[in-house]
């Protein structure tokens, strides 16, 4: 099993970063428990050139292998898809995640028209010094399920202006193992092929726009080669929801196609 973890703070040992070295230490005790190898790593957004996006839509209309941003992107691309769990964590700062953070969100942009992660697992974490993180994470979560991933969980943590590991250990035990547990056993159960109802509302009305846009766009011949065009196809990856779950979100996503493509 190989988890990265995407670090989006400055401060490469700042309390974003304490925090995940933390649930990454209750994944190996999971590891060991289930006699799995475990591999780690980690990416620190703060130590890498992403640069911010020109909005020239080369990504969308020709592929983001064209894109005239030259920088560390697609090897972070690289690593998520040679990831089987991530977490992606980020201080808030202004009630929302920080800007590192978030331009790398908008150097992803293509990948809510070409969902290529179905099939990974995230937990999502925002930290914060004292305040809200819900828009944090709202932030986080519109963008991950759009581009295909299992949402395993989400969690806000308050840990001050810059907490020590211990404190942060002796604050949060409970939760960082149930956060470590929680990830470890979405990944080894393949819980992604159990799709949320909103996961599954998510893909129909990605769907039904790619239907009414048949073009010669980079976007619908990824749609068309993955097979998801087809009426029958319900969701990304083969999957075990239940089917009156699926016709729900099928019909949801109908109605709502419309209003948001």
């Amino acid at each position: 099993m190989k988890i990265l973890a995407i670090n989006g703070s400055y401060r490469t040992n700042g309390n974003t970063a304490r925090v995940i070295s933390l649930i990454i230490d209750q994944l190996y005790v999971e590891a060991n428990r289930f006699g799995e190898t475990l591999g780690f790593e980690m990416v620190d957004l703060g130590k890498l050139d992403i640069q911010f996006c020109h909005g020239c839509r080369i990504c969308f209309n020709r592929g983001e292998e064209h894109c005239p941003l030259k920088d560390d992107l697609l090897a972070i691309k690289i690593k998520i898809k040679e990831a089987d769990g991530i977490i992606i964590a980020a201080p808030t700062y202004v009630n929302d995640v920080n800007g590192i953070t978030k331009n790398w969100i908008d150097r992803m942009a293509h990948v809510c028209h070409r969902p290529e992660y179905a099939g990974k697992c995230v937990y999502l974490l925002a930290t914060v010094a004292d305040g809200p993180t819900s828009h944090a994470l709202m932030t986080f979560n519109m963008a991950l399920r759009t581009w295909g991933f299992y949402l395993v969980g989400q969690t806000g943590l308050k840990t001050g202006a810059l907490m020590k590991r211990q404190e942060i250990q002796s604050r949060y035990e409970n939760q960082i193992k149930k956060i470590g547990r929680k990830l470890f056993l979405s990944i080894a159960e393949k819980k992604f092929t159990q799709p949320s109802f909103l996961s599954l509302m998510t893909f129909c009305i990605q769907q039904r726009a790619w239907q009414r846009h048949i073009d010669d766009s980079v976007d619908y011949h990824y749609w068309k080669n993955q097979g998801w065009l087809d009426a029958r196809q319900s969701f990304y990856i083969p999957h075990h929801a239940n089917i009156i779950k699926v016709w729900g979100a099928r019909l949801a996503g109908s109605l709502l196609a419309p209003l948001v493509s």
